[in-house]
């Protein structure tokens, strides 16, 4: 089993995004199939995302519509979607996000 970690920063306000939902799914051969949600933490992270078996095809994606609400800022991106494949070799994924109301980066972190 492989574990998955994420980590948001708000890159126009330079810190972390708190509150940012966050799903983890595994594509069946029926769709999207989810495995869990949470939320960013104060630090922008979130941390207790089940774990997938190696070789699955899976989703992380981070509602930035909700992240936005109630702020002068609308996003252009109201969700965000990382599909990545699990390698088998791999314990742990961590896949961070930087955020920012007209654009975003992701990449795999250690």
């Amino acid at each position: 089993m492989t574990g998955i970690s994420t980590h948001v920063l708000d890159t126009s306000r330079g810190r972390p995004a708190e509150g940012v939902p966050v799903e983890l799914a595994l594509n069946t051969e029926g769709g999207w199939q989810a495995l869990g949600t949470s939320a960013t933490d104060s630090d922008g992270r979130v941390k207790d995302l089940p774990a997938v078996e190696a070789g699955s095809v899976v989703r992380l994606r981070f509602d930035t519509a909700a992240y936005y609400a109630g702020s002068d800022e609308a996003p252009f991106f109201p969700e965000v979607s990382i599909v990545f494949t699990v390698a088998p070799a791999q314990h742990h994924y961590h896949v961070p996000l930087l955020l920012n109301p007209f654009g975003y980066s992701v990449y795999r972190g250690s």
